[in-house]
């Protein structure tokens, strides 16, 4: 099926005949294999009586001779339940950090809090970094947010310049998600643990039903199709330049750009962290990557994955 999909992605029609003979296969036999690339990777196929099959549009996938095996090297599959999770298992397995897993389509990805993350094929970023972290929790600091300035710095080198931060992992243009961060450990944070960068960018996505919040890509915001191999590079570098600074300087020294980053800096907010919920105003971070609330003219510090930061009115 993927070898008929290679010979798809030029986006130009190709009879039945030529299909069936390039894949040694049957006219019949390539009508399933089209039927399952539609069904399997939701992808839309063009059929012209006379002139044959044709993609909805081209496809450039993931190809790991484009893809530089520095700073990091790179596992790339067509279709995991997730990167996160396939990271983890890869770990398990002992695999030796650093290392990246990449995928086309994820069948089961996740955000915050078990969140869905739509994942469709080779439309968007969908990647996951493995590091081992042996500096104690020192090195864990504001981890989360030392990525999000470098998913921010990676979209701005593609063009999507009016793309900000949220607190703590969040990636927005104006008030739609663009990217998101989850991490994820395993081992001892005060000792010696792998944990996961996940990073998920909506790239080339025009339309997904799925989502349930409001959402822009980077085609959306730049009016160009992008190349997904490009853009992995420029983050590559984005990341390798942030987590070396993080791990030499610590987090404080990213404390003033993060802030100036941030969309809801002063702005009035609800925190929310299951049933309880804290009003305030956003004062900005703390040296650890901490959330600064003035609620009621005191301040306030909150931090933990599982808390939510919401808008309470226009601000």
């Amino acid at each position: 099926m993927l070898t008929l999909l290679e010979l798809l992605k030029d986006g130009r029609f190709h009879s039945g005949q030529a299909l069936g003979q390039a894949l040694g296969i049957s006219r019949s036999a390539v009508w399933k294999q089209l039927q399952h690339l539609e069904s399997d990777l939701n992808l839309s196929i063009h059929k012209v009586r006379g002139r044959g099959y044709q993609l909805a549009s081209p496809l450039v996938l993931l190809d790991s001779e484009q893809i530089p095996s520095t700073p990091w090297p790179a596992f790339i599959h067509q279709t995991l339940d997730s990167t996160n999770a396939e990271a983890l298992r890869c770990v398990g397995r002992g695999e030796v950090a650093p290392f990246i897993v990449l995928a086309e389509q994820q069948s089961a990805g996740r955000g915050r809090r078990g969140r869905k993350w739509v994942s469709p094929f080779a439309e968007n970023i969908y990647y996951s970094l493995v590091l081992c972290i042996e500096g104690g929790m020192r090195q864990l600091e504001g981890l989360s947010l030392v990525v999000g300035l470098a998913v921010l710095n990676a979209l701005r080198d593609i063009g999507t310049i009016n793309a900000g931060l949220k607190w703590p992992n969040d990636v927005l243009v104006g008030s739609k998600k663009i990217a998101g961060i989850l991490l994820e450990l395993v081992g001892d944070p005060a000792d010696v643990c792998h944990v996961v960068l996940g990073i998920g960018i909506n790239v080339n996505m025009k339309s997904a039903e799925e989502v349930d919040q409001a959402w822009t890509s980077i085609r959306l915001e730049t009016g160009r199709s992008i190349n997904r191999n490009e853009f992995i590079v420029i983050l590559n570098n984005r990341l390798h330049q942030y987590l070396q600074q993080h791990e030499m300087q610590g987090f404080s020294v990213m404390q003033s750009e993060w802030e100036e980053n941030h969309l809801w800096q002063g702005r009035d907010v609800s925190l929310i962290a299951g049933t309880h919920k804290v009003d305030g105003k956003v004062l900005g971070i703390d040296r650890q990557g901490a959330l600064r609330i003035d609620v009621a003219g005191t301040e306030k510090v909150f931090s933990g994955g599982e808390l939510s930061l919401r808008l309470r009115h226009d601000s």
